[in-house]
C-alpha cells in the first residue's frame, strides 16, 4: 500500500487532521478502555507509559487515574536517546519537542517494567511499529525484558507496513 515510511507518516498526519482533534478524542477514550480491560495492563504495576502529544492516542487521564495505583513511567528525551522516569502529576515540565515530561526520579530497573505501552504512527498485524522518525524507542526497547505493546487509532492499523532492520516491533496492539 505505502511504498516507504515517510509517505506512510503522511498519510497518517492527513488522516489526523482531517479527523480533526474533537473526534480524535472520542476515539482516544474507546483505545484506551480497551488497553485498561487487557490482563497484562490489569496486572501490571510497574507500567511504561507516554504523556500524548494532541494527535496520539490521549495518555492524560490515564495517567492521572493510575498515578498511585501502579508505578508509572514516562519517556524524558536526553540527547539523542530515552531516559525513563517515574510520574508524578505535580512534577512535569515541558521538555524537548514541546512534550510535558517528569522531573520524578531516573528509572533504570528495566526488568521491573512489567509493559510497555508504546506509541506509534502506525502498526502492523505483526507488531511492526513505525515511529516519528528520530529512533528513541527503537534505541530504548531491546533493553525492556517486558511485553511491548503499541496503543494506536483504528486508522493508524495496517495488514503490513515499510520497516527496516532496526526498527523494534511490539508484541501486541491495542486499537
Amino acid at each position: 500500500m505505502f511504498m516507504t515510511k515517510s509517505e506512510l507518516r503522511k498519510h497518517i498526519r492527513s488522516e489526523k487532521k482531517r479527523i480533526g482533534e474533537e473526534r480524535l478524542l472520542e476515539l482516544s477514550e474507546r483505545v484506551v478502555d480497551h488497553l485498561e480491560q487487557h490482563p497484562d495492563f490489569l496486572y501490571a504495576r510497574t507500567v511504561l507509559l507516554y504523556y500524548s502529544l494532541p494527535d496520539e492516542v490521549s495518555t492524560h487521564a490515564l495517567l492521572l487515574k493510575y498515578a498511585s495505583l501502579k508505578t508509572i513511567l514516562l519517556p524524558v528525551v536526553v540527547g539523542d536517546d530515552l531516559q525513563l522516569r517515574v510520574y508524578q502529576p505535580e512534577l512535569m515540565q515541558k521538555g524537548a519537542f514541546g512534550i510535558m515530561e517528569p522531573r520524578g526520579e531516573v528509572f533504570c530497573d528495566y526488568d521491573n517494567i512489567d509493559l510497555a505501552v508504546i506509541p506509534g504512527m502506525a502498526f502492523d498485524k505483526d507488531g511492526r511499529r513505525l515511529g516519528r522518525g528520530r529512533g528513541y524507542y527503537d534505541r530504548i526497547l531491546p533493553l525492556i525484558p517486558c511485553k511491548k505493546m503499541g496503543l494506536c487509532f483504528p486508522f493508524q492499523f495496517f495488514d503490513n507496513i515499510p520497516t527496516e532492520t532496526h526498527d523494534i516491533s511490539v508484541d501486541e496492539v491495542v486499537f
